[in-house]
């Protein structure tokens, strides 16, 4: 049986501008970048992908593991989990970078999310857990 999601991929066209938004702006761990292909991230109990969406199509060198290749075009969507006070922490923490707000909305049952992009377009939520009656 699924216990639940352990890695999350996004895809960006600029791995340097990723690293410093991921990194420095919202402060996930990182831990492992390769070359320009990909930078991985803890988030929380799981694992966030970044990876340069040209990079992950062309065939790993031999030797490698046998990972298929992958990729996505366009702007892709993650949620990452953020509890009451740490949600207003966030959009601070947002605005003072720069970032702007695309939406804030409070669901019906109470729970609050936030959207913003990253520099490659990706569409990003903060959101609390109660959402998806997860506290």
């Amino acid at each position: 049986m699924i216990e639940g999601v352990l890695e999350t991929a996004l895809y960006v066209d600029d791995l340097d501008k990723a690293e410093t938004f991921y990194g420095e702006v919202l402060g996930l761990q990182t831990i492992r970048r390769n070359g320009n292909r990909h930078i991985f991230y803890r988030c929380g109990s799981g694992i966030l992908l970044i990876f340069n969406s040209v990079e992950t199509l062309k065939p790993l060198p031999p030797g490698s593991l046998d990972v298929p290749r992958h990729g996505a075009t366009g702007p892709g969507h993650a949620c990452f989990r953020v509890t009451g006070n740490d949600l207003d922490a966030m959009a601070e923490t947002l605005k003072k970078a720069g970032i702007a707000l695309e939406s804030t909305v409070t669901w019906p049952n109470g729970a609050r999310s936030i959207y913003f992009r990253d520099p490659a377009g990706n569409s990003l939520e903060c959101a609390e857990p109660r959402l998806w009656d997860l506290e």
